[in-house]
């Protein structure tokens, strides 16, 4: 009985030293600085030559955007988790042309903090590029996952067509869970800010004239100015007098969908409703079919 007893202890000592060995290792692992990745973020936003603008915050968010967007609340597929536009068969769906180039932009702050997911750090860098142009602060929740594969990448086609309209607009929208309210939103946020190219959406030019400031610019040039079509050999875009601002399609579907344009207008008078109303709607978008554990 004795030796089973000292045998009983002697296993216990051995278990617990294994626990708390375990325990201290995970105590010891350094936490992440957030704070410091927000920094070092917002140093490299400012690229020489970059877009003509010197400025990669618009591609930034369209990186956050676009790695959301995907996301489909009846089968709980796509979204922000996974960072599935690492793997060729995501990166390669037109709609996400010239991201690659956001992707390299912060490979320099995922080599400084490694660990920190790709899928944090590309919410984490749209939430930062938003702030940084004079947006709204977003409160970051952090804990995303890379998926290991291009299993789990989501189909492709799941991104809005600026080509087509409201009906359009709102299946892919409505798709995510989201609301007319989020979607014109989401749209004024998205297309206020960096312009379209040739070589990438197939469209041309910037929606404002203030395409590194975060404002509700775009619901005052949409509602502001005439558009007509312009004349050219890409597709149907329209542009304003000066013949150097654009719209598509679906920016023009905001002005004359009557519940869209009663939102819109709303956010053309009022800028901090705008804001408000952008922050919960981005932060509902990168965080759908993601868990926190």
């Amino acid at each position: 009985m004795r030796n089973l007893l000292l045998g009983t202890l002697a296993f216990g000592t051995a278990g617990y030293y294994y626990y708390n060995k375990e325990q201290f290792t995970q105590l010891a692992k350094p936490k992440l600085d957030y704070q410091a990745v927000r920094g070092d973020i917002a140093d490299i936003l400012e690229q020489q030559g970059w877009d003509g603008y010197n400025h990669i915050g618009p591609v930034l968010v369209r990186l956050g955007w676009h790695a959301s967007g995907t996301y489909n609340k009846a089968d709980k597929t796509g979204g922000s988790d996974g960072a599935t536009m690492r793997f060729n068969k995501e990166q390669n769906d037109p709609a996400n042309a010239g991201l690659h180039h956001a992707q390299k932009f912060l490979e320099p702050v995922k080599a400084k903090h490694p660990g920190i997911s790709y899928a944090d750090l590309w919410v984490l860098a749209s939430y930062v590029a938003i702030e940084e142009m004079g947006g709204p602060k977003i409160d970051f929740t952090p804990g995303r996952k890379d998926a290991p594969s291009e299993a789990s990448c989501p189909p492709n086609g799941r991104l809005p067509d600026a080509s087509k309209g409201s009906s359009h607009i709102r299946d892919v929208f409505y798709r995510m869970g989201l609301n007319d309210r989020e979607i014109v939103a989401l749209i004024g946020g998205g297309h206020g800010i960096g312009k379209c190219h040739t070589d990438r959406s197939g469209y041309d030019g910037p929606w404002t004239n203030a395409p590194t400031t975060f404002t509700n610019l775009y619901f005052k040039e949409l509602f502001d100015k005439t558009w007509t079509e312009k004349k050219w050999k890409g597709p149907l875009q329209y542009e304003d007098n000066t013949k150097k601002l654009m719209m598509l399609p679906a920016d023009l579907e905001i002005r004359n969908d009557p519940e869209f344009k009663r939102i819109a207008l709303e956010y053309k008078e009022n800028k901090d409703l705008f804001f408000k109303d952008f922050a919960s709607a981005f932060k509902k978008l990168t965080e759908l079919g993601f868990k926190q554990f």
